[in-house]
């Protein structure tokens, strides 16, 4: 059962087309999973549909010499443009992307079909793939997590949106599931692991910073799962 959704504001910015694509990628996996989120999207959509319609309707009329209304939409061209052709646009062959770590396959969401995703590097039980989407600082990655690994305790330079795509994992605030959304900043310390293992759509915009004893030492890395 997913648990853990989008802020309001974040699902208003997704509709509103105004956050980079990585994060926008991110809100439409966990939507397509959970029907909560998809009616919050739906709702605001068709509200932003209807005031853009409004807007643009109002601005095609003027005001005549009497006070009435004349419409400068020009209707004639409008029914021949619709029914120009009646040839219908074929669309693309979806082609359905994977991606295998440890000899284990995972269907990727399809929004993610058409994003280029580069090799695959292996660290301890972490792998991570990343997509070559050049937004500059935000890095955007599908990080493996093998059964019984997990990422030592850390905080965030920045920010970091974790959707969990398969398995699952903890740290000591919970339990997180497939479609969970997770987003973090530099207030919050945790300690993920799997015990199972998990697959997760990560986007952050800057490496970790390790908190906890002996893991400091691994600080000049906390860039490979950024």
């Amino acid at each position: 059962m997913i648990k853990h959704h989008p802020t309001s504001e974040l699902i208003q910015s997704f509709v509103k087309g105004d956050l980079p694509a990585s994060l926008s990628a991110g809100i439409a996996i966990h939507a397509d999973m959970c029907q909560v989120c998809q009616q919050k999207i739906g709702q605001l959509t068709e509200q932003a549909a209807e005031i853009s319609f409004e807007e643009a309707f109002l601005d095609r009329f003027i005001v005549d010499d009497q006070g009435g209304n004349i419409p400068l939409i020009n209707f004639d061209q409008m029914i021949e443009g619709i029914t120009e052709t009646n040839e219908l646009e074929l669309q693309d062959t979806i082609i359905e992307k994977s991606i295998t770590f440890k000899n284990k396959t995972f269907k990727l969401p399809a929004i993610l079909n058409s994003m280029p995703l580069g090799k695959t590097a292996q660290f301890g039980k972490l792998a991570r793939a990343a997509f070559q989407l050049n937004e500059n600082e935000i890095h955007t990655n599908l990080l493996h997590i093998e059964p019984g690994g997990g990422v030592p305790e850390h905080t965030h330079k920045g920010f970091e949106l974790t959707v969990l795509l398969a398995g699952s994992f903890h740290d000591d605030k919970g339990r997180y599931e497939k479609g969970d959304f997770i987003m973090l900043d530099g207030t919050n310390i945790h300690q993920p692991i799997s015990q199972n293992g998990c697959l997760c759509y990560t986007v952050a915009n800057d490496a970790l910073h390790f908190t906890q004893g002996l893991n400091k030492l691994l600080n000049p890395i906390g860039s490979f799962i950024y």
